[in-house]
């Protein structure tokens, strides 16, 4: 069995937290200190937050400037279009900019935003019986 950890800088850990929180999000606190928040998104599936100090241990070169540039965009299922939608309204109700606009492809739908460092999150939901069939 693969896991993932998704490794984010954060500029205030204690801000990152709450906000992910608020999306419903839980912490392992047993990989949680002053410096890392491990964020449970699923049974194998994490992000970790680490302050910039902290992310710079693991890094060469800079930490990208996601005011200038998209490093990455983390895609999430989710189970369905509402599941999308209650998302972002988390997410903008917590302080988070909208990206891009929704997507709507009938079976495909999704929506995205910038949470407090920038980082590029996407929902995503698909009938997956109609993608089967195209």
């Amino acid at each position: 069995m693969r896991m993932i950890f998704v490794n984010l800088p954060v500029k205030n850990l204690e801000a990152a937290r709450i906000f992910f929180s608020a999306l419903g999000f839980t912490f392992n606190e047993q990989f949680s200190d002053d410096t890392a928040a491990c964020m449970v998104i699923d049974d194998n599936i994490f992000a970790m937050l680490l302050t910039e100090p902290k992310f710079r241990n693991f890094i060469t070169g800079e930490i990208s400037d996601t005011a200038k540039g998209t490093e990455v965009i983390t895609a999430l299922s989710a189970t369905s279009r509402a599941e999308c939608d209650d998302m972002l309204a988390k997410a903008l109700g917590a302080g988070a900019k909208p990206w891009k606009p929704a997507i709507d492809y009938g079976s495909m739908y999704g929506i995205s935003f910038q949470d407090l460092d920038g980082h590029v999150w996407e929902f995503m939901w698909m009938e997956m019986a109609a993608e089967q069939a195209a």
